[in-house]
């Protein structure tokens, strides 16, 4: 572990993780403590602990916890070429992050956050770097209260996909991630046959067995587990499959043993939201993503 600081007087203190697990052998009880505000943190921390440090693309992931005699107060990460993912922060720790990064020479194209700590450090990198940051997406984390079926459902059936289902998996994950402009794991060959090997994605279709649908699981961590992505291909969008993947998936979620199934939904399309509430989902917090632009010019962030 490294610091920058003497943690002894007291003072909020920022330090650096070589890896995954001096990161969660540090902050795990933290993260644990709210799993659905940390949910993005818990699912990642997952994959990278499974499948090592290129889970999510070729630069090293870095870690880093904020302590306060003794206490772990807040905690990030990021993924290269991610964004960094923080938990909630009062405006005086947003800008003792942002010194941090500056002085251990972190680059930080973007951030991911719940609004207010996400704002905070949007404008702490306006005001010292001068470039505008670009508000990416916002999102509404929501938590299932009660699964409720839409009515009606959609002619068919749910299944869990298996390995006749890869490349369409691999096309379709390719779609959902141009869809919200973001950028998704390096390889969606690879992504779909981690899901299919983890039986990880649940589809939806006709009753002639054709796929329309999906709807993604992340692993069971501290008792949650969240759809993502959930995904149907514009030309079939309207007829319910979304909702009948969601319900499904969330069914297998409980089954599982999640106390917590969660999702996001952004907050840019209404059709969404509205589904998600009608099949049980409540909200929880919103998020934000912003994009930093770099110092230089150019930059730019997507979901991690």
């Amino acid at each position: 572990m490294d610091t920058e600081t003497d943690a002894s007087t007291g003072n909020p203190t920022w330090h650096l993780f070589p890896d995954v697990h001096a990161f969660l052998a540090r902050a795990g009880g933290f993260l644990r403590s709210r799993p659905d505000l940390h949910t993005i943190l818990l699912t990642v921390t997952e994959g990278l602990r499974t499948r090592g440090d290129a889970a999510y693309g070729d630069g090293a992931p870095v870690f880093g916890v904020l302590e306060q005699a003794g206490e772990v107060r807040a905690a990030y990460f990021r993924t290269p070429p991610h964004p960094l993912v923080v938990t909630p922060l009062t405006p005086e720790e947003a800008g003792s992050l942002a010194a941090h990064l500056d002085a251990v020479g972190h680059t930080v194209p973007g951030v991911t956050a719940d609004n207010g700590t996400a704002a905070a450090l949007a404008e702490v990198w306006r005001l010292r770097t001068g470039a505008e940051p670009r508000l990416h997406e916002r999102m509404r984390l929501y938590r299932l209260r009660a699964l409720t079926p839409p009515e009606p459902m959609p002619e068919g059936s749910g299944r869990i996909a298996d390995e006749r289902d890869r490349e369409l998996l691999a096309r379709w994950y390719g779609e959902f991630v141009a869809a919200i402009n973001g950028v998704g794991t390096k390889d969606a060959r690879a992504w779909a046959d981690t899901h299919v090997a983890e039986r990880r994605i649940t589809l939806w279709e006709t009753p002639d067995a054709v796929p329309v649908s999906m709807a993604g699981l992340t692993s069971l961590v501290a008792g949650q587990i969240r759809l993502a992505p959930v995904y149907t291909p514009t030309h079939l969008r309207g007829r319910g499959y979304a909702g009948a993947a969601a319900v499904e998936a969330g069914r297998a979620a409980l089954a599982e043993g999640a106390d917590e199934v969660l999702l996001f939904a952004d907050l840019a399309n209404p059709t969404s939201n509205g589904l998600y509430q009608r099949i049980g989902y409540r909200p929880v917090t919103d998020f934000a993503m912003y994009d930093f632009p770099a110092r230089g010019g150019g930059g730019g962030a997507g979901r991690s």
